[in-house]
């Protein structure tokens, strides 16, 4: 439960905010892409979260990958209380889609009611955002290509923390370190950038625990596009995601396979989400 605290308490926050409007709301389309799975609720609303396909290697042959996702041909018109309960499931693909409606609920409390407290920057891209050569030494938790070229180009002392050292390119890997030596790197960290992911795999709140007090943080990613509050509050300093514009549209892409590329602009928009200073 520890690990899950930052989704409870997003969830808690969606539910606070929404009221009994809740129980009102159905997902209306749910799809599975190749990198990105995202929902449309009844409500129009659109949300994304990463496709953890890596994490589901049972899924080799039909039983096994049945079992992967059982509740397959009747996603549709589901309520959202039980996508919100799905992001405590034990079953990644759930939880998949359970933060997707949660990233989706979270763009329609901001058209209800304009945030006070931060700003919701779109078509803005969060690397942008950074000038590297401000830290002295930055960490980066994901193999997030922007970043990493940005960091290279300003011969930035820095380290790229990733799981699978093969999505790496050779001219990343003498930065490399691996993820479980987290703790040797995060906290001497000037500026900590870290996929989204992690809110996914439940890893972002033990990272944000060692973190330097006063670093910068960005967490960033399709998965990263829900109320940051909670974020906030355990020292992230901005997010970077993805606000669904046109919901079927961007899931009939992402079910082919579609990824930023062939979306933004069109039917979603990169964001940036700062606190008012």
């Amino acid at each position: 439960m520890a690990n899950d605290i930052l989704l409870q308490e997003s969830v808690d926050l969606v539910q606070n905010r929404l009221g009994k409007r809740l129980n009102d709301l159905t997902v209306e389309r749910a799809v599975f892409g190749l990198f990105f799975s995202g929902v449309k609720l009844s409500t129009g609303h659109g949300g994304l979260c990463f496709t953890p396909v890596k994490e589901i290697p049972e899924a080799v042959c039909c039983p096994s990958s049945a079992a992967a996702m059982p509740l397959s041909g009747k996603l549709a018109q589901r309520p959202v209380s039980e996508y919100l309960n799905d992001i405590f499931s034990t079953n990644i693909l759930k939880k998949t889609l359970g933060i997707a409606t949660l990233n989706a609920l979270s763009t329609l409390i901001w058209e209800l009611e304009l945030p006070t407290e931060y700003a919701v920057e779109l078509g803005v891209d969060a690397f942008d955002e950074l000038d590297v050569t401000k830290y002295p030494k930055s960490v980066v938790i994901g193999a997030l290509v922007p970043i990493l070229k940005k960091l290279i180009a300003a011969n930035c002392d820095f380290h790229v923390l990733e799981q699978d050292p093969r999505t790496l390119k050779e001219r990343e890997m003498p930065y490399y370190a691996p993820a479980e030596q987290a703790a040797d790197f995060v906290p001497y960290a000037d500026l900590l950038v870290i996929t989204g992911v992690t809110i996914l795999n439940d890893t972002l709140p033990g990272l944000l625990a060692m973190a330097k007090p006063g670093a910068e943080i960005l967490v960033t990613g399709p998965t990263a596009s829900m109320l940051p509050e909670p974020l906030f509050a355990k020292g992230v300093t901005m997010t970077g995601g993805i606000i669904v514009t046109k919901a079927d549209e961007l899931l009939d892409i992402i079910s082919e396979g579609g990824s930023g590329y062939h979306f933004f602009g069109k039917y979603a928009e990169r964001s940036v989400i700062k606190r008012k200073k």
